[in-house]
């Protein structure tokens, strides 16, 4: 990933858009599945997920990390969650504005 916090936040921000429309528009299309293949493909995306959200969250920072920039890795790492913090917080704001008007 990079070294800018924004970029970082909001690739993650795509991917789980991304993981989401492929959840909520896959079962209009595919219709129910009855078979241990579908808890099968959960826990993968599930794994997958957690790989992909560690490449782009903890990457750099682990890089600057080693490479002995601690200030620096640490700083990117908190920058880059309170941004994503900040988006989810606001999409959840926005769900339940939409609930109370």
């Amino acid at each position: 990933m990079t070294k800018n916090p924004l970029v970082n936040a909001l690739a993650a921000i795509l991917y789980i858009a991304a993981v989401a429309s492929v959840m909520f528009y896959g079962g209009k299309f595919s219709g129910p599945v009855n078979s241990v293949i579908a808890p099968m493909a959960v826990v993968s995306l599930f794994t997958l997920s957690a790989a992909v959200m560690g490449y782009v969250l903890l990457y750099q920072p682990f890089q600057l990390y080693f490479d002995g920039k601690k200030k620096l890795a640490i700083g990117l790492f908190f920058k880059t969650l309170a941004i994503f913090a900040a988006v989810t917080i606001l999409t959840f704001v926005w769900i339940f504005a939409r609930d109370w008007s």
